[in-house]
């Protein structure tokens, strides 16, 4: 059974300690936050201030995931914000494995993202230091778009070295995730799910998470 991961850049911000409300009632597992600096990606979303207040209200783990320039400047501040999972771009890092064991000694859970043209063989080098990989299925920086089809073969090429290694790292696919197309991704080895567009903008929210929970 997949982890569901709705994805707040989605949500009604005007609305969103309801937003928050819904994810906790439902069936999904955590809480995504994307954090975007203008920078790395071509857009701005929300910062520290906002994770905080989020944070207060979730009864679920909070997975941030930044797409930011130099994550290592702010790793301390998100957790002090109340992240759980803490997800540095490897195209964004000089240091990685620095990176890693700084979010580690922090308390947090190390992730590693990967954007689509970064072949997954550039992990394999610190796989056995972190706990997720979020695999971007999408260009990073704005939602509503569609799933990139290679990121299938990446997904169990991926799959394939980490049961290898018999290692408990979860693959997270982050992009375009939609009910028709999710079944196909778990197949292809993925351990969670990030859903934006697909739970917020349906009429029923809840009833979708629960319907991509049973897949």
């Amino acid at each position: 059974m997949a982890i569901i991961a709705p994805s707040l850049l989605a949500s009604n911000f005007l609305r969103l300690e309801d937003e928050c409300k819904m994810i906790n009632e439902s069936e999904a597992d955590w809480f995504h936050l994307d954090v975007m600096d203008g920078r790395f990606v071509p857009n701005i979303s929300f910062g520290l201030p906002v994770i905080e207040q989020i944070t207060t209200v979730a009864k679920k783990p909070c997975d941030v995931h930044l797409m930011i320039e130099e994550p290592e400047r702010y790793a301390e501040a998100f957790k002090k914000a109340g992240a759980d999972i803490l997800t540095v771009h490897i195209e964004a890092c000089r240091n990685l494995h620095r990176n890693i064991q700084q979010i580690r000694e922090l308390g947090m859970q190390p992730g590693v993202a990967i954007n689509p043209h970064t072949p997954v063989q550039m992990l394999y080098d610190v796989l056995a230091d972190i706990d997720v990989v979020c695999m971007m299925s999408v260009n990073p920086g704005f939602g509503g778009q569609k799933f990139i089809p290679h990121t299938l073969a990446k997904i169990k090429t991926l799959r394939a070295e980490i049961d290898r290694l018999g290692l408990n790292v979860k693959i997270e696919i982050d992009g375009g995730v939609t009910l028709e197309n999710a079944a196909t991704i778990i197949a292809a080895g993925a351990h969670a799910l990030v859903a934006g567009n697909t739970v917020f903008r349906s009429k029923d929210p809840k009833a979708v998470i629960k319907e991509l929970k049973e897949l």
